[in-house]
């Protein structure tokens, strides 16, 4: 006989379903959260900094080279040509040392010329006094010859009033008689007065004549020294740079004011330096400076003269050194100059990393301790120096960050560091 049996209970299927179900929701969920892999960097690659609160210095740094401190430019004083180049740059040169000699032929006639005029007018002036001379002899003679003259008409008119008194001379002829005298008489004062002028202009004439002569030999000296500066010597000991620019040859012809030689004094230099125009606005005379050889040594300075103007976008500094330079530094050597602007108390401040720039927000890679992992974080930067930057917000004292350069982990926000 058959016996019914009941139908089996489908609970575990159920609940097994049920189980895989809420299995399978839970991993989508936890793979859903997951952050993406961090990529990885070697931490051999990358350098790091610790943010520190403190006195930070804050300095600017510039290239430039050494310069003399004096230079003494010679130029050429009349055109000519190159004769003799009796030295070479590079040797010190005293007052009495020939740098260059030069001749110019409308030079040389030029002063036979002025010697020519001077002569003729030395010539002049003997003539003039002579002549003088007998014009004043001559006016003499006419006023002896009218002083006489004058004599006898007043003799005459006195006879002439003796006549008239006994009846012998008419009126007629005792007035002709008076008026005779009075014409004598105003002929001598008008030869006196001649005789007065000319000697009067004589001494006039004469000094105008001698005074022609005292210019025509302050001419004559000027030639001679014009003459005289084509043997171009050195106006002070020191040493010899350049001779022209470019150098000078045997044969060239130069004109007047162009520059012949340039002389220095040794182991006196400055350095100048060309710091960019947006470093230079806090750069003033009296800061202090150091400046870098590059053969490792270091000289201290201060700056003495700022350009008030740009060039090409940056601004001449001038440095004037402290100490004496190592034996053998010359000018025109390539230096590197750091000026210390000022000091900021009390402020965050790590290693001026490799990018962003002061007065500036940027993305930096903040270290996580123990975790070999760094997060992105926005850092608020302020003044910077050459090696360190003021931090202003984003970090916080003692957090390590990477000051290389992240760039090509732009589009990541952390990295893990192997």
């Amino acid at each position: 006989m058959d016996i019914k049996r009941a139908p089996p209970k489908k609970t575990k299927k159920y609940i097994f379903g049920s189980a895989g179900i809420i299995a399978v929701a839970a991993v989508t969920v936890a793979v859903s959260r997951l952050q993406p892999a961090a990529p990885p960097v070697e931490r051999g690659t990358l350098w790091f900094g610790v943010v520190q609160r403190g006195e930070m210095k804050r300095d600017v740094n510039a290239p430039g080279t050494l310069e003399p401190e004096y230079v003494r430019n010679i130029t050429a004083l009349i055109s000519g040509r190159v004769e003799e180049l009796p030295v070479q740059p590079g040797i010190n040169v005293t007052p009495s040392t020939v740098l260059v000699v030069l001749s110019s032929p409308d030079e040389q006639i030029k002063e036979l010329q002025d010697e020519q005029q001077l002569n003729q007018a030395v010539g002049n002036l003997a003539t003039l006094k002579t002549n003088l001379h007998q014009q004043i002899l001559t006016q003499e003679g006419t006023v002896a010859s009218q002083h006489t003259a004058y004599n006898n008409a007043v003799r005459n008119s006195a006879v002439q009033d003796s006549l008239a008194k006994k009846n012998l001379a008419s009126a007629n002829d005792v007035a002709a008689a008076h008026d005779q005298i009075t014409e004598m008489k105003q002929r001598l004062d008008i030869e006196q007065q001649r005789l007065q002028d000319l000697k009067s202009s004589e001494g006039q004439q004469l000094q105008l004549a001698q005074d022609q002569i005292e210019s025509l030999k302050r001419i004559l000296d000027d030639q001679k020294n014009r003459i005289a500066s084509m043997r171009v010597t050195s106006p002070e000991a020191g040493q010899l740079q350049m001779l022209g620019n470019p150098q000078l040859e045997p044969g060239q012809y130069v004109n007047a004011g162009q520059l012949l030689a340039r002389v220095v004094q040794p182991g006196k230099l400055k350095a100048v330096l060309r710091v960019p125009e947006n470093q230079a606005k806090d750069i003033a005379p009296g800061q202090p400076a150091e400046i870098d050889l590059h053969n490792n040594n270091k000289i201290p300075g201060h700056v003495t003269r700022k350009d008030p103007s740009s060039q090409a976008g940056t601004v001449t500094v001038e440095v004037a050194l402290d100490s004496a330079v190592p034996p053998g530094t010359s000018s025109e050597l390539a230096v590197d100059g750091t000026i210390e602007v000022e000091r900021l108390k009390d402020v965050m401040h790590i290693p001026r990393p490799g990018f962003g720039q002061a007065e500036s927000s940027v993305g930096m890679f903040k270290v996580l301790p123990n975790k070999g992992e760094a997060n992105l974080v926005t850092v608020q930067l302020g003044q910077a120096s050459v090696t360190e930057i003021e931090v202003r917000g984003g970090l916080s004292i003692g957090d390590s960050v990477i000051i290389s350069d992240m760039s090509q982990f732009d589009n990541v926000k952390r990295v893990r560091i192997k």
